[in-house]
């Protein structure tokens, strides 16, 4: 079935059960309910395209639907309980009745306890089900504020950047409408504007009135209020800009110095949770010597809580730590290019003409030999630019390798062979695989995120000397030649390549949308967006570059002082970390080898002690313990350095080491 005739019955389908539901909505709630109108305005916020109606009918439909089932397993679970494996009839408040009035409490009391367990289940069910459908709009109307509100300052500028340029009020909407490359969900709130105004005969004045009161950030709500107030009454838009390009960027200093300050306190919390576990596994081994706890609890300490400690303090984290909106590509030099032409395998503007004439499908032939020929040249560029792409190679090898190892008797292949030999086995199990393919990995990436940081290392200082250029009467190209003469770096060669690329016939905005697209850092494509649409309208621009020196000085302060706090919190997770390596080391020398030497001396018995605990199992443990808490704070302290996974990967490869050395030498 293609996929156009799936979605149309999927949509069909899903009409129709929320049809079905629609008489029980109209019965649960008024339409000038307050949390229908709630609801309404979050799914206007989220840009989700339903009616309140038919939302809130969906919602109640997947509800029942959920409920029911937990209903029915509620009934048999409190049938399998209160009648197969619970004798007799349970005593619950232990009343004194009357031997009547007691045998007809003990008549019914089992069947309301099976129908009570049934309805609390459904209960649950039918509020996980509607709870988690009526979230989705809440969730998404979330995210979209937190990306505008990231977003807004620089948008301001270009706003400011045009206006400068000498754009009216509707040409500004039109052009900020058409940045959805660059300023994503900030573009699609004046694309309702635009789109208000086109379609639904609407003068842009009331436009704006209508997404101020509907967008989901209240800033952005609050500078279109502001903006229509200048429109209204004839002042200079360009000094209001430039007003609001100033306060909006000391708010984005300040949210950061308020996201930074939660971050010191989940540092701070990290310590408590992290060292609960090893407690807690303290406290099991002592109550296992007495013979008072079993080895299941031991398993889900070190297998099951530490895993699940470290996961929820990353999704903690993730509620806080903000990452950089965007792609960081611009689509400004052909708008119909489609985004798996950036992909991996793509051979670039070739491939949308392929098929129309068989010299497109020569020259693509040649172009995917070239391109081929090039990658076997120097693999490690391509590496480079898509670290991931050494997963392709590093998980087979690692497979064989394993495989290998399992095979020729080096890897134990039964979990008794790890107890026997941890540290040998866990080795071969998980470090092996780790090192193969984490290390490259964390390699390219930070080769990737370094080649990167050059360009916008003198991003700022480049510009201001573009600004200076530019002010003595220098077109922007010529400003370029001048900043790339006078000026050292990364940069300055961009800066000479794009000068070269404009004298050999290509437009200066499609230089400077391929040097961005090259690099694809969403903070300079901001930058270029700014410059490029400015130069289109006048070559002198100093004003604007100006703005973008500015914009730059703001971003690098944010930065500078983010990178500051979290290395603090980096410093904080390792130590915590270190201290836990060296708590279960000394747990295992002075504890457990102790106890075992005299236990041996005492049964002969050089395995066991108090109770029959096996000392292998228990090494064994410890050991896994510390891994996996050492690939946990890996992870950990790279998400709140630079809001990726991917950053914590050399920390999830240099932390797990010392935990295979301190145990080798123990």
């Amino acid at each position: 079935m293609a996929p156009e005739t799936m979605s149309a019955s999927s949509s069909f389908e899903g009409k129709s059960i929320s049809d079905s539901f629609y008489p029980l909505y109209r019965r649960l709630f008024s339409e000038d309910s307050g949390f229908v109108l709630d609801v309404e305005e979050k799914l206007g916020a989220a840009r989700m395209p339903h009616t309140v109606e038919f939302f809130l009918s969906w919602a109640l439909a997947i509800g029942v639907l959920l409920g029911l089932i937990l209903w029915f397993a509620g009934i048999a679970l409190g049938y399998l309980i209160f009648v197969l494996f619970i004798d007799g009839t349970p005593v619950l408040l232990g009343l004194n009745l009357s031997p009547d009035v007691l045998a007809i409490v003990n008549a019914i009391k089992i069947p309301a306890l099976v129908l009570v367990t049934g309805l609390v289940f459904g209960l649950i069910g039918f509020g996980i089900g509607f709870g988690s459908i009526v979230f989705v709009p809440y969730y998404r109307a979330g995210e979209r504020k937190r990306e505008i509100n990231m977003l807004l300052p620089d948008a301001i500028s270009f706003m400011y950047a045009l206006s400068v340029g000498g754009m009216n009020q509707i040409e500004i909407l039109q052009a900020m409408a058409k940045a959805e490359d660059t300023y994503g969900e900030v573009a699609k709130e004046f694309q309702s504007i635009v789109l208000e105004t086109d379609y639904f005969d609407t003068d842009y004045r009331s436009a704006i009135r209508n997404q101020a009161m509907q967008s989901p950030s209240d800033e952005l709500g609050q500078f279109l209020t502001d903006m229509l107030s200048i429109v209204n009454s004839g002042g200079d838009m360009t000094r209001f800009l430039d007003d609001k390009k100033e306060k909006h960027m000391r708010t984005a200093k300040q949210e950061q110095e308020l996201t930074l300050e939660t971050l010191e306190l989940f540092g701070e919390m990290y310590m408590t949770l992290s060292l609960f576990p090893l407690l807690l596994i303290i406290i099991l081994v002592i109550m296992s010597m007495l013979g008072e706890a079993q080895d299941f609890l031991l398993y889900g300490t070190v297998y099951g809580l530490i895993p699940m400690t470290g996961v929820g303090f990353l999704v903690l984290v993730a509620t806080v730590k903000q990452d950089e909106p965007g792609d960081g590509f611009l689509r400004d030099t052909d708008p119909d290019m489609q985004q798996n032409e950036r992909g991996i395998f793509s051979l670039g503007i070739i491939e949308r003409y392929t098929g129309t004439y068989a010299i497109f499908d020569r020259i693509k032939s040649k172009e995917g030999t070239f391109v081929t020929m090039e990658l076997l040249k120097n693999p490690h560029h391509f590496f480079r630019d898509y670290p991931l792409a050494t997963l392709a190679l590093t998980v087979p090898a690692a497979i064989v390798l394993l495989a290998f190892a399992i095979l020729s008797g080096l890897a134990p292949a039964s979990f008794e062979g790890l107890i026997a030999n941890p540290i040998g086995g866990t080795f071969f199990w998980v470090y092996m695989p780790v090192y193969i393919t984490l290390i490259p990995l964390a390699v390219f990436n930070e080769w990737n995120l370094r080649s990167r940081w050059k360009i916008i290392k003198n991003l700022s200082d480049d510009l201001r000397k573009l600004s200076s250029a530019n002010d003595t009467g220098l077109t922007l190209l010529e400003s370029l030649k001048v900043v790339s003469d006078t000026s050292r770096g990364k940069l300055a060669e961009e800066f000479e390549a794009i000068h070269a690329k404009v004298n050999y016939g290509m437009s200066l905005k499609e230089a400077l949308v391929e040097f961005n697209n090259t690099y694809h850092i969403p903070r300079l494509a901001r930058t270029v967006k700014l410059i490029s649409k400015a130069q289109e309208t006048s070559s002198n621009i100093t004003a604007v570059l100006s703005t973008a020196a500015q914009a730059s000085e703001n971003q690098d302060d944010i930065d500078r002082e983010r990178v500051g706090r979290t290395r603090m919190q980096i410093v904080i997770i390792i130590m915590t970390y270190l201290v836990l390596l060296g708590v279960m080391a000394i747990l295992k020398v002075k504890f457990l080898d102790v106890m075992a030497g005299l236990s041996a001396q005492a049964s002969g018995d050089s395995g066991s002690f108090g109770g029959g605990i096996d000392t292998q199992m228990l090494s064994m443990l410890f050991f896994h313990a510390v891994t996996l808490q050492a690939v946990l704070s890996g992870f950990i302290a790279g998400y709140m350095r630079d809001a990726s996974l991917m950053s914590g990967v050399k920390y999830a490869v240099i932390l797990p080491t010392f935990a295979l050395l301190v145990f080798m030498l123990i």
